[in-house]
Parts: C-alpha cells; structure tokens; sequence
C-alpha cells in the first residue's frame, strides 16, 4: 500500500501528436500507467480536447486521467484550420512547446509537479521543454521498431536518398528483412513527394540520443532483433500492444474501448447483424481514419466484394461514401452492411468475422495480431507498405494485394487476394498463425508478461 500511495505522487505529462492514430495509443498507455499508481495528465492539443468533452477519464483502477490541452495555434479547427502541412506543423512547432512549458510551470504552482515528459516521437519539441525543466525526457513511438529503424538509418544518412540510383535497390537494416523499395515508408520510398512529413518523421531522432527512455508500441516478440539492436544505442523498452484491456489480459475491468472517438460508431447496428451471420463467413473492410482512397479504387473494392459471394461489413467515413457506385449498398443489401464508423475492436473479436481487408495502419495491426483475425493487406501510404511486408513475409497472418502501374488494386487482385484468405490452401496457416500472435499480444500484457515487466520497471524509475 506504501508503494501505491508513493506512486500516486509521481505525475507525468503524456503528450500525443494531434491524431487518432497517435492519441489512442497514448491514452492506452495512461491507463496502464494509471493502474500501477502513477498520475498521468494527457495533453491533446485544444481543439481536440473540445470534442473529448471532459477534463478527466476516471478510472477504477488508480488516479483519473487528467485532461490538460496545450495549443498548436489552430485551436478553432486543428489540422484542417492550418493553410497548408507545412503551415501546421510550423505553428505546432511553435505553439506546442511554448504552451507545453506554460502548463509544466502551472502546474508545479498548482501543487502538483511533473516528473516525466512522455512524448509522441512526431513532436521532438517536448523533449528539449522535458530537459528544460529538468524532468525525465521519454519517446513514445507508435510506429513499429522496424519503420523507425529505417528513418533511423535515413536521417543519419545510412541509406542514401532517393533510393533508385545507381547504388543498391534494396534497402537492408540491422534486423529488417530486406525491402523492396516499395515496402519501405512512402516517405523514403517517394523521396520528395511528401517534402514536409518527410522532415516530421525524420525530426523523431535529431534529439533522440538526449532521452532518459525509449518506448515502443510493440511486444517484444514482433521484433526482436530489431528491438535488440535499437537496444545497445538506447534504454528500449517494449509496453505494447496498447489495446484496451478487456481484449487482452481483463486486468482494467472497465477497459474497453479507447476512449476518444473522433466519429461515432454504429456499435448496436454492426453487432446485431454480425450476429446473424455464420461464424468466420464476413470480410470486414475499414481504411481508418485518414486514409482518402480515390473514387476509381473503391469501384474496384465494390467490385470484388460484390463478386466474392462473401458476406462483408465496410467501413466507408460519411464524406467518402459519395465515392461509392451509384446503388452499391442498396443492391448489396443482402451480402453486406456499409456503414459510416465502427468499434474494430468489437468487429475484430466477433465469431463471425473471417478476415481483415486493411490499410495496415499500424494500430490496425496491433489490433488485428492482439484478436486473431487474418488479414488481406491494401497498405495506402506512409509506414503501411513496410507493415503489409511483415504481415505477408514475417508475422504470415495474410497476404499483400497488389497495386497496378496507376497505382490502383484491381478487383481482379482483391478478389484472389480474400479467396486465398477465406478459403484458400493456406487459410489454416493464416488462422494458426494469427491465434499465436494472438496468445502471444496477451501473454505479453499479462502480470509478468514482457511489456508488463517492462511497463513496471519503468514506473518504478518515474517513482524514483
């Protein structure tokens, strides 16, 4: 008991990069912290925090999870406020860290000092405000070890850009399979195309060798040889996969969903008719939230489904749905359910749901490995060519679609791609391998598990 109330003194500021895929993560790991005493207060950017709706998450496990907004100069509309990418990430640049250190300084008059600063690897800033104050600097990555790897090995100028020259045309670090240049990130492998994301990704290490810790969002067995390099330059720690606990180990008893929502999920609609549908017969089809696909690309997704026979439940975010063939949902009425959000977790868990088709986002694919669901890869974009490659080649939970030379999967590709997965010769293998990584993702979570161990040696450094 002397340790917990001792726990509860120790606060930390968790500081996520404004975006669904970054925050969740981040929320997770709060939670976890929150359950083994530590005080976590999360500091989305204030035009987020408006839609959270709440200056604290409670808890029934340790100390509620304060909200504490600092700004990135758009706080009426975040992101899509901003005139440009490079305009946002410039006033973030800017108005995070100043307003990151405003907070740290209220408060410390408040009463209520930080000890630590855990901060998303896409907002290096935090690091330099952690190490102005003199608190605990900690990197949160939420990408995997392997993609960081690679922009590792780019920033310091080990891999030279652009990647077809005349040097090698495959890209090898310490650990990685060797990559096609098309399974590497976008950002590298289309050097130039993104000039301002490009700097984002590579701004993660230019301070990284100041950090008191590193954390990934991983469990160690995904990666091991990478994790084991990384290892000898930095105190790496692997705390993931940051679901929510009722899909994994049901230690948080309240744990889950994760908390912030960005669009409102169909839950009830989705879990009635998947439950009317046989078990392992339903391809569930999502993009995430960022990802925009052209309008000739989900003609073609249309097309396959329509054609596979299968029963499927797409995910299609509102705006996109105008991109859809004209009488697509109500002509597939009966094979499917087109809707607008949905909660993946519960989707992913359900009996009846047979296969993922993903952009391979990495959270998708934390969560896809944690619930045992195999997958049909249709990576878009950024880190999600390299994750596709370790679904495929190295976790060998699915396989990878295809893209043409417009850059487009046709229907003909996905259609083979979800009968391989759905009934082919290797479907077994694919559900034998995704129910492993499936008992290893809770193994790992578990009291004595690896990033369990890992996520209490850490607190009991913060502690101190």
């Amino acid at each position: 008991m002397e340790d917990a109330k001792q726990g509860q003194k120790a606060h930390v500021l968790v500081v996520p990069f404004p975006g669904q895929g970054h925050i969740n993560p981040m929320f997770q790991f709060s939670k976890r912290l929150a359950s083994k005493g530590i005080k976590p207060t999360l500091t989305p950017t204030i035009y987020i925090s408006k839609s959270m709706q709440t200056h604290t998450i409670p808890t029934q496990y340790g100390p509620p999870i304060q909200i504490r907004p600092i700004s990135d100069g758009y706080d009426d509309g975040g992101y899509a406020q901003a005139e440009s990418t490079k305009a946002y990430l410039d006033s973030i640049a800017i108005e995070g860290p100043k307003t990151l250190a405003q907070l740290i300084q209220k408060l410390a008059e408040e009463g209520d000092p930080v000890k630590a600063v855990i901060y998303d690897g896409f907002a290096p800033w935090a690091l330099d405000v952690a190490k102005k104050f003199g608190l605990v600097g900690v990197l949160f990555f939420t990408q995997s070890c392997s993609v960081n790897s690679i922009y590792y090995h780019v920033q310091r100028g080990l891999i030279e850009l652009p990647l077809l020259g005349p040097g090698p045309s495959t890209v090898s670090v310490p650990g990685v399979p060797e990559l096609q240049p098309w399974e590497v990130p976008s950002f590298v492998e289309n050097y130039g195309s993104y000039p301002f994301w490009f700097d984002a990704v590579m701004e993660q290490f230019s301070n990284i060798d100041q950090v008191d810790w590193v954390l990934c969002n991983i469990f160690y067995d995904m990666e091991i040889e990478v994790v084991d390099w990384m290892s000898k330059m930095w105190k790496v720690k692997t705390i993931g996969p940051t679901v929510p606990s009722y899909y994994l180990d049901k230690r948080l008893e309240d744990d889950k969903d994760y908390s912030l929502q960005f669009f409102k999920p169909n839950t009830v609609l989705c879990k009635n008719w998947l439950d009317s549908k046989p078990k392992e017969s339903v391809i569930y089809i999502s993009f995430g939230s960022a990802a925009e696909l052209s309008e000739e690309q989900f003609k073609e997704l249309s097309c396959s489904l329509r054609n596979s026979h299968n029963n499927f439940l797409w995910v299609v975010r509102e705006k996109e749905q105008t991109k859809l063939p004209k009488g697509f949902i109500d002509e597939t009425s009966k094979q499917g359910l087109v809707v607008g959000w949905a909660s993946q977790l519960d989707i992913l868990a359900h009996e009846a749901t047979g296969c993922f088709v993903t952009h391979c986002g990495f959270n998708s694919v934390l969560e896809t490995l944690s619930l045992g669901v195999p997958v049909v890869a249709v990576p878009q974009w950024t880190d999600q060519g390299t994750n596709a490659k370790f679904v495929e080649d190295v976790w060998r939970i699915g396989v990878r679609a295809k893209v043409d030379e417009k850059g487009i999967v046709r229907k003909e590709m996905l259609e083979e791609c979800i009968k391989e997965v759905m009934e082919g010769e290797n479907r077994e293998e694919f559900k034998k391998n995704a129910a492993k990584w499936k008992k290893l993702a809770k193994e790992a979570m578990y009291e004595g598990g690896s990033s369990d161990k890992n996520i209490d040696e850490f607190v009991a450094y913060v502690i101190g």
